[in-house]
């Protein structure tokens, strides 16, 4: 009876009231409206007239009067440079979200075992770049002058592949959720430490691999600079630093002329420039937030390594 009415006062304590209830969930609305309207802005904006555009500016709501397919038919035309744009940056998201993954996890573990001799050492030297940095001017020469990385698909690979927020998550994750008797009793089984962790450990690590790639994907699926900065053949450009080039200069499009328009005058005088920016935006955006609903579970589950539990 004691016990009982313990837990309706806990219950009660925990109870949100019917207002406040109201008020949460209002925000979050606007939260998620913050989030996904400004899609739906920059696809009305793509789907606009560049016309309409340059005579009334931007446009709230798409009418029949304003509607034109224009840039996506422009894009069309330009499928060639497009599809080798994002074949890079799918080519670069996909190898570089796997091989970081695999290294991150691996070194979370290694710092999760705490009768790793090496531990202490590890920790401090994975710790110190979360606050110091080389700087560009140090990567720009380790990656060109000493890796030779200049104009290859490992500049935009490399560099991202492992951070030590995502090492230090990773270790989290292993040390508060892995039991060490589980890791023992593998020992004594006279398993070793590569089946330990791919056998044991990575079956049940799906939240922290979720998390991590996750990270991984969207840094590398959003990365510009790296491209803008070590990559001067169009063949190896992503098709963020593509649409990063043509909000920084919209004639970027003019010097890859296909054979639709055969002068590159022409396509810069056919160009719907502000529909184009809002569409290529449009195609950027939309693939990385298909997949986020698929890892949402795991994805939160990650975030909350760590937390105290009741």
């Amino acid at each position: 009876m004691a016990k009982k009415k313990e837990l309706d006062n806990m219950s009660r304590l925990n109870r949100i009231h019917p207002v406040t209830n109201f008020f949460f969930n209002l925000l979050f609305v606007i939260l998620a409206l913050a989030c996904f309207l400004p899609i739906i802005f920059i696809l009305i904006i793509s789907l606009t007239s560049n016309d309409v555009i340059r005579r009334e500016g931007y446009q709230l709501w798409l009418t029949a009067e304003n509607f034109s397919a224009d840039a996506y038919v422009y894009l069309w035309g330009q499928r060639a440079t497009i599809l080798r744009a994002l074949w890079v940056s799918v080519e670069v998201t996909v190898i570089g979200t796997v091989l970081g993954v695999m290294l991150t996890c691996m070194m979370g573990y290694v710092l999760s075992r705490q009768e790793h001799k090496l531990n202490n050492f590890l920790t401090i030297l994975i710790f110190i770049p979360m606050v110091f940095g080389g700087g560009m001017a140090a990567s720009y020469v380790v990656n060109t002058q000493i890796l030779h990385l200049r104009d290859t698909l490992w500049v935009l690979i490399l560099p991202l592949l492992v951070s030590s927020w995502n090492v230090t998550i990773s270790r989290t994750f292993f040390r508060s959720t892995i039991p060490d008797s589980i890791i023992e009793s593998a020992k004594i089984d006279g398993a070793s430490q590569g089946t330990i962790f791919a056998k044991i450990v990575l079956p049940i690590s799906k939240p922290v691999l979720a998390t991590i790639g996750l990270f991984l994907a969207f840094g590398y699926w959003n990365d510009w600079f790296q491209a803008q900065l070590y990559i001067s053949k169009d063949s190896l450009r992503s098709l963020q630093s593509m649409l990063n080039s043509i909000q920084n200069n919209v004639e970027y499009l003019t010097k890859n002329p296909t054979a639709m328009l055969t002068s590159a005058t022409d396509l810069k005088r056919n160009m719907p420039q502000e529909s184009v920016r809002m569409a290529i935006a449009f195609v950027v955006a939309v693939p990385i937030a298909c997949i986020y609903p698929f890892f949402q579970k795991y994805f939160i589950s990650g975030l909350t390594v760590g937390a105290v539990k009741g």
